[in-house]
């Protein structure tokens, strides 16, 4: 996954040096609360490093912000969450947004973030497409097959969809194609505001 999010980034803003990196140990996967308890530590050590290392901004790429305040507290330079971010970019556009992420342990973690960051006007909706995030990049089509008809559950009113997971990278061109909203997926936003942050 890391080397999917991190592909997608270089793609994104090929003028960037960027290093994605995983942490050594902690879960596999973060899908509910506890998954994010356990990522937070080696994740932390990680931020130290690339502070240590001049890093000019560092990116979270999890939509749950695990660590974004213990991240923001530590760096020396901007930390953008891939899931903060993408609920600022929803309120920017016109209409409400919702969220569409893997598996339904994640949706209480997103829709407390949601209230937390006061974007419950902007963000109006989380559900889950009920897939494993390593589906996401171990059978890109199968996860788009079940993220497309999870969008069928949405309210009228929505106008932009967003991406649950990181590893929705490799699914978001899939599901472009044939949902009408717009769709926001976090690590290109994020790699795109790293270079106004750095400039």
């Amino acid at each position: 996954m890391t080397q999917s999010a991190s592909r997608a980034a270089r793609t994104a803003t090929p003028d960037l040096n960027i290093e994605g990196w995983t942490s050594e140990y902690g879960p596999v996967s973060i899908e509910d609360p506890e998954d994010g308890a356990s990522a937070i530590p080696p994740l932390l050590e990680r931020v130290a490093r690339a502070s240590k290392e001049g890093a000019q901004a560092i990116i979270l790429a999890c939509l749950a912000d695990t660590g974004l305040c213990g991240a923001k507290a530590s760096a020396k330079s901007p930390v953008l969450s891939s899931g903060q971010l993408r609920f600022v970019l929803a309120a920017i556009r016109p209409g409400s947004a919702a969220v569409i992420t893997t598996v339904e342990d994640a949706v209480p973690v997103i829709q407390q973030n949601i209230f937390k960051q006061d974007m419950a006007s902007s963000v109006t909706q989380a559900l889950a497409a009920r897939v494993p995030v390593f589906t996401l990049d171990n059978n890109p089509e199968a996860a788009a097959k079940a993220f497309c008809p999870a969008a069928e559950g949405l309210d009228e009113e929505i106008s932009t969809d967003i991406l649950g997971c990181a590893g929705a990278v490799t699914i978001s061109e899939r599901i472009d194609a044939v949902l009408p909203q717009k769709i926001l997926d976090g690590v290109t936003s994020a790699a795109h505001l790293a270079r106004a942050v750095i400039a």
